[in-house]
């Protein structure tokens, strides 16, 4: 019968991928009716569902102030007046608006990464011990939870919603170990670039349809019923997501089919990956600096420097992989 990548023998796996010559063959799993390309569409889904929301009390808060207590800062300058001060139509909304300072803004804005980082080691540890579906089902759970009570917790206060916000994070932190540590159990060496990008682009594409659409909803509802950015911008910030998203899908193929024809080797493969999606969106994130008025290039320059990033979702974000034992 014949041998999948997942069906070869447990020494051959324990092999790190990244010490394996050219003279072992190579095998290559059914892409039709496959599950665990089943499981890594649920898996983007669920990132897709976890980005959505945590990207929506920053677009919430341009429409949760209070206009009239912003500084009196004179934003007319002299750059680029032709496209200074549009204008902007307001709808009648009756959600509150608070008055909170730059300093408490900035608080509450960071409060998720402060409950982010504390899961990120321990996820993999509790992964590996509950199961990591059970992990990131309720890393998800939590999320959405947390995600509703927000505009309660605004009500009470800024203390609360940062709590709130900081479990938020804590939730969602433990979704990135709990989905490596399924598909090192579920993806076969060779098939851990295609795998692992379809993912992980559900954390873009959450991205890229939440902010079109949570623009207008803000615009004809209120804040309370969804927390997304800013309007007629949202598609333009959309752009660098989408590219990051195709990127990272076409850099998985590529990586894998490098290392299919045995021709690199996996090290080789997974640096020059690295490479390109360190240095090319630092060169174009540079040169949109200098575009001047031009926002045409820049915004395709914005967008070109975030697709490059994707190219290293094939590189350093699966690397771990390759040299872990199975």
């Amino acid at each position: 019968m014949e041998r999948y990548g997942s069906d070869v023998e447990v020494d051959e796996q324990r092999t790190p991928l990244i010490r394996r010559g050219r003279e072992e063959e190579v095998q290559k799993a059914p892409a039709c009716g496959s599950s665990r390309y089943a499981l890594a569409l649920l898996s983007s889904y669920g990132f897709f569902v976890v980005y959505s929301l945590r990207v929506n009390l920053s677009v919430a808060m341009v429409d949760m102030l209070n206009n009239t207590h912003q500084s009196n800062t004179n934003h007319s300058g002299t750059v680029c007046p032709r496209h200074s001060n549009p204008a902007v139509h307001k709808r009648n909304h009756t959600a509150s608006v608070y008055n909170w300072d730059s300093e408490t803004q900035g608080w509450i804005l960071g409060s998720f990464f402060y409950g982010y980082i504390l899961t990120q080691v321990p996820g993999g540890y509790l992964a590996g011990r509950f199961g990591p579906k059970w992990l990131m089902g309720f890393g998800i759970l939590g999320t959405v939870i947390f995600t509703l009570l927000t505009p309660v917790a605004a009500d009470l206060g800024a203390g609360y919603l940062i709590a709130v916000r900081v479990l938020e994070g804590i939730g969602e932190g433990v979704t990135f170990p709990a989905m490596y540590t399924m598909w090192a159990a579920w993806a076969p060496p060779l098939e851990r670039s295609r795998l692992l990008t379809i993912s992980y682009i559900g954390a873009q594409l959450g991205t890229v349809i939440s902010l079109p659409v949570s623009g207008e909803i803000i615009f004809y509802l209120d804040w309370t019923y969804v927390f997304y950015i800013f309007g007629i911008n949202g598609f333009l910030s959309a752009l660098p997501y989408l590219g990051c998203a195709v990127v990272a899908v076409l850099s998985g193929q590529i990586a894998d089919y490098l290392r299919e024809t045995r021709k690199y080797r996996t090290v080789i493969v997974r640096k020059s990956f690295t490479l390109i999606g360190m240095i090319g969106p630092a060169v174009f994130l540079v040169a949109a600096g200098y575009t001047g008025c031009d926002y045409t290039l820049a915004v395709t320059f914005l967008t070109i420097s975030s697709s490059l990033g994707g190219v290293s979702a094939s590189g350093f974000n699966i690397n771990h992989l390759d040299i872990a034992p199975s």
